[in-house]
This record gives structure tokens, C-alpha cells and sequence, in this order.
């Protein structure tokens, strides 16, 4: 009588939720582990990346429970963190008969995640965030890259990686092609540096430096042009002769210098002979 009015406290208290009964929150009460069984350190799933291959993973650590099946869809739980871990608590394990059928649902669930695997196309627009370092970013780079079906080898991977940078490091990469990334790594810090300390100019600074070059020249050209145009109206204004023109010659005059010497009047002279002159 006292379980049943527990059982229905219980039950109101809960108000429709789901039951904390340990038949029902054990989701496989029947498995039993072996004699010595030790669980393993799983790698963790959580719900984002290649779904297979975390079962391959997962198998692979209890390669020992071959055979025993229940074993295998008891511990896929303690793979699994996140949104993974939720979808496994969510499911309906009645429809489990066998490790297929949760295998099969587990891949369904997160298919969509080979599906947006990255491929050398949205590598190449994996762009680099003002927020990151460069050393931060290539790994991140080259992290994305493992995804990437078929595989890239290394001189495929160093040119996708170039042509996914901004033109600042891409000028100045290209000694990194036939290089292991590595290096390509170390060029591009080398190159952060550079721009960093101005010893590498930005393509921002050049554009920059050349729009002023040339609003200053256009200045000048300016300035010559409305000095053309002045030279224009004076022209209008005093109007050139035409070729050919030749001006009416003017007589010239020579006047003697009136200097002091030549205003005086001229010295009187002696007469010898004052008798008058009879003519004959």
C-alpha cells in the first residue's frame, strides 16, 4: 500500500515527465560486463566531424566484447558527448535489436556532417580572421584539411593553402611552393612580421600611396590648365597680328644731339678791308 501512494506521489510530482525508475533510466539493465572487464578511455564524439569513423574508433577499443553485442550498445554512450550524448538518450532503444540497427540510426543522425565535409574548394576560402595568428590559423587550416576526400599531398596542400590567402601573403609566399608546410608556416610568420614592423608595405598602403601621387599630380595638371585658359582670354583680348602682318614703315628723323657745346653762338672774325667795292 505504501509503495502504491509512493508510486503515485511520484507521479504527480513529476507532472508528465519522464520516469526516474531505474528500469527505465537504465537503458540496458539485462548486459552484464565480464569477469576483469575494464572500460577504456573512449574518444569522444560530439556530434560534429566524420560519423563512421568514430564507430571504427569505437570498435576498435572493445575489439575484446567481439561477439557481444549488447556490450558494444551499452557503452556507445560513454563515446559520446554533447549533442551526440543527447540524441542517445533520446532514442527509442526497443527498436535496437542488434549493434547494426544503432550503428545504422547513429550514421543516419549525423550524416549531414559528411556531407559538409570541406573539399579543396572551401579550403581554399578558409580565410584567416584579424583575430588570429597566423601559427593558429595554418593548424586550423591544416586540421580541416585531414577531411578532405580524396587526400591532398603536400605540394597540392602548400599551393591550396597560397591561394587561400590575402594578397599581403600571397605576393610574398610563393617561395613556399615545393616546400613542406612546415615552412610555408615559417614564411608566413616571417611575412606577418614584416608587414607588422612596415618593412613589407600592405597593398592598402600602396593603393593608398598611389591615389595621392596621383591626386597630386592632378593638381598640377589643374593648376597648368587654368594658366592656359588665362593665357586664352588675354589673347582674345589683345588680339595677335596674323602671319605675314608687316607694319608700315616710319620715316626716321636724326635730330643732333643739343649738347652745350653746340648752343653756343660762333666767335666774331676781323675784317682786314672795309673800303666799299665800286664795280667797274
Amino acid at each position: 500500500m505504501r509503495s502504491m501512494e509512493q508510486s503515485l506521489k511520484n507521479i504527480q510530482g513529476l507532472r508528465g515527465q519522464k520516469s526516474v525508475f531505474y528500469a527505465d533510466l537504465c537503458m540496458f539493465p539485462h548486459v552484464h560486463l565480464p569477469l576483469g572487464f575494464k572500460t577504456p578511455k573512449f574518444e569522444k564524439y560530439d556530434g560534429h566531424g566524420d560519423p563512421i569513423a568514430h564507430l571504427k574508433r569505437y570498435c576498435n577499443q572493445l575489439r575484446g566484447a567481439s561477439g557481444k553485442e549488447e556490450l558494444l550498445m551499452a557503452y556507445f554512450r560513454e563515446s559520446l558527448v554533447g549533442i551526440a550524448s543527447e540524441w542517445y538518450l533520446d532514442q527509442d532503444i526497443s527498436r535496437w535489436h542488434i549493434w547494426d540497427d544503432l550503428a545504422r540510426d547513429f550514421v543516419r543522425q549525423f550524416q549531414y556532417n559528411i556531407d559538409i565535409a570541406p573539399d579543396r574548394n572551401s579550403q581554399s576560402n578558409l580565410k584567416k580572421k584579424s583575430s588570429e595568428c597566423f601559427r593558429e590559423y595554418a593548424i586550423k587550416w591544416h586540421e580541416q584539411v585531414a577531411r578532405v576526400k580524396p587526400t591532398m599531398d603536400e605540394t597540392e596542400m602548400v599551393s591550396v593553402f597560397l591561394q587561400s590567402q590575402e594578397a599581403d601573403y600571397f605576393q610574398n609566399m610563393m617561395s613556399a611552393m615545393g616546400k613542406p608546410f612546415a615552412e610555408a608556416i615559417k614564411i608566413g610568420e616571417m611575412v606577418k612580421n614584416g608587414l607588422k614592423t612596415g618593412c613589407i608595405l600592405s597593398q592598402s598602403t600602396i593603393r593608398a600611396t598611389s591615389q595621392a601621387i596621383q591626386s597630386g599630380s592632378g593638381g598640377v595638371a589643374n593648376r597648368k590648365k587654368k594658366e592656359e585658359v588665362a593665357m586664352a582670354t588675354s589673347s582674345l583680348r589683345n588680339p595677335r597680328p596674323p602671319r605675314g602682318y608687316f607694319p608700315p614703315i616710319t620715316p626716321q628723323h636724326y635730330y643732333p644731339h643739343q649738347d652745350v657745346a653746340y648752343a653756343m653762338a660762333p666767335q666774331p672774325y676781323a675784317v682786314m678791308n672795309t673800303q666799299p667795292y665800286a664795280q667797274p
